[in-house]
Protein backbone atom coordinates (compact mmCIF):
# COMPACT_ATOMS: atom_id res chain seq x y z
CA UNK A 1 0.00 0.00 0.00
CA UNK A 2 2.78 2.23 1.17
CA UNK A 3 4.41 1.70 -2.62
CA UNK A 4 1.29 2.61 -4.74
CA UNK A 5 0.75 5.55 -2.39
CA UNK A 6 3.73 7.02 -2.80
CA UNK A 7 3.29 6.16 -6.93
CA UNK A 8 0.28 8.18 -6.33
CA UNK A 9 1.96 10.95 -4.74
CA UNK A 10 -0.55 10.23 -1.89
CA UNK A 11 0.24 10.18 1.84
CA UNK A 12 -1.42 7.31 4.15
CA UNK A 13 -2.85 8.05 7.07
CA UNK A 14 -3.50 5.04 9.08
CA UNK A 15 -4.17 3.40 12.49
CA UNK A 16 -1.90 0.61 11.45
CA UNK A 17 1.17 0.06 13.42
CA UNK A 18 3.00 -1.50 10.62
CA UNK A 19 3.32 1.31 8.74
CA UNK A 20 5.23 3.10 11.62
CA UNK A 21 7.13 -0.33 11.44
CA UNK A 22 7.59 -0.02 7.53
CA UNK A 23 7.89 3.92 7.54
CA UNK A 24 11.12 3.39 9.90
CA UNK A 25 12.46 0.48 7.23
CA UNK A 26 12.37 2.68 4.82
CA UNK A 27 13.93 5.83 6.71
CA UNK A 28 16.50 3.77 7.97
CA UNK A 29 17.28 2.70 4.38
CA UNK A 30 16.13 5.79 2.33
CA UNK A 31 13.82 4.36 0.75
CA UNK A 32 11.60 7.13 -0.43
CA UNK A 33 7.96 7.52 0.52
CA UNK A 34 5.68 10.28 0.24
CA UNK A 35 4.69 9.93 4.59
CA UNK A 36 2.45 8.35 6.75
CA UNK A 37 0.25 10.41 9.22
CA UNK A 38 -0.43 8.37 11.81
CA UNK A 39 -3.19 8.29 14.91
CA UNK A 40 -3.49 5.74 17.38
CA UNK A 41 -7.50 4.27 18.28
CA UNK A 42 -7.59 5.48 21.72
CA UNK A 43 -6.09 8.60 21.76
CA UNK A 44 -8.11 10.76 19.61
CA UNK A 45 -11.60 11.31 19.05
CA UNK A 46 -12.52 11.66 15.41
CA UNK A 47 -13.58 15.27 15.64
CA UNK A 48 -9.91 16.08 16.88
CA UNK A 49 -8.75 13.94 13.81
CA UNK A 50 -10.59 15.55 11.45
CA UNK A 51 -9.27 18.85 12.52
CA UNK A 52 -6.24 17.64 12.44
CA UNK A 53 -5.82 16.36 9.10
CA UNK A 54 -7.44 19.98 7.54
CA UNK A 55 -4.40 21.28 9.41
CA UNK A 56 -2.06 19.20 7.86
CA UNK A 57 -4.18 19.73 4.30
CA UNK A 58 -4.48 23.58 4.35
CA UNK A 59 -0.89 24.21 5.93
CA UNK A 60 1.19 21.48 4.51
CA UNK A 61 2.45 20.22 1.46
CA UNK A 62 3.99 17.12 0.10
CA UNK A 63 7.79 17.88 0.48
CA UNK A 64 6.89 18.84 4.05
CA UNK A 65 5.76 15.31 4.79
CA UNK A 66 7.12 12.97 2.53
CA UNK A 67 9.98 10.35 4.24
CA UNK A 68 8.37 11.21 7.51
CA UNK A 69 5.88 10.24 10.08
CA UNK A 70 2.95 12.79 11.28
CA UNK A 71 1.46 11.71 14.86
CA UNK A 72 -1.98 12.76 15.35
CA UNK A 73 -2.79 14.84 17.93
CA UNK A 74 -0.83 17.76 16.28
Amino acid sequence: MLNRATELQRVVFSQDEDFLIEANRRQTEGIYFTGVIYIHQRKVSIGDCIRDLEIIVKAGNLEEIANSVQYLPL
